[in-house]
């Protein structure tokens, strides 16, 4: 294998970390797309979880799920400046906003959000629970209401530095934005934020995704929205 694969599908938040990651890093990877949601036998072989990422680095390793392909990849693919800090306390406050992001950001708003406007729409009479989605905007706005705080008293999310929770929290953001649910006339310091982060080169592949028969947001690609 020249070149690790990534199993994802192209909203995935986690799927779009790993991919950031990587890009940041400067290590190419090549993406397969698979729908996880319909947990094909050959998928569950694989993974028996029948969740993205998943990641063959070789003919001898495959790994699957989150925490273990993102900290592999910071360990084995990381170059200085490391997105995990050395530094104790901000790589400790670099892990708790990743696992806020991974966990209960996903958890509270994103997860809703995409079975409900992006998965349904690949499942036969598939149409999307207008409760749960408000619930899921309810929790949005109590969430971007923290990010927006701890923006404005630092410049990165976990402090002075751009870090890992950056990238975690804008892999989450940048799905939401493909489906037009930021409201970001709402949210001054994480859109000047994520302004920042949409800007780096890394940032570019993942503005060009674009899902068939669901049309990015109209800012989605614009860097000076």
């Amino acid at each position: 294998m020249s070149v690790p694969q990534l199993l994802h599908y192209t909203l995935d938040p986690t799927s779009r970390l790993v991919r950031l990651m990587c890009a940041e890093y400067g290590k190419d990877i090549e993406l397969v797309h698979l729908k996880a949601w319909r947990r094909e036998q050959d998928f569950l072989d694989v993974n028996p979880a029948g969740e993205v990422p998943v990641l063959h680095v070789d003919d001898q390793l495959t790994l699957v799920g989150a925490s273990a392909v993102i900290y592999f990849i910071e360990e084995q693919f990381g170059a200085e400046p490391l997105l995990l800090p050395k530094e104790p306390v901000l790589r400790a406050e670099t892990r708790r906003l990743t696992d806020w992001a991974l966990g209960k950001f996903s958890d509270d708003v994103s997860r809703y959000i995409v079975e409900e406007k992006f998965i349904k729409n690949d499942r036969p009479g598939g149409t999307p629970d207008t409760t749960v989605l408000r619930a899921a905007r309810a929790n949005l706005s109590e969430h971007l209401a923290y990010f927006n705080y701890v923006l404005a008293t630092r410049p990165w999310l976990a402090g002075g530095e751009m870090t890992l929770a950056d990238f975690a929290l804008a892999a989450q953001i940048s799905t939401l934005d493909y489906l037009s649910e930021m409201p970001w006339d709402s949210v001054a310091e994480v859109k000047a934020w994520y302004q920042r982060l949409k800007s780096r080169p890394a940032f570019r592949p993942l503005l060009l995704d674009r899902v068939v028969g669901m049309p990015a947001s109209a800012n989605y690609a614009d860097l000076d929205f």
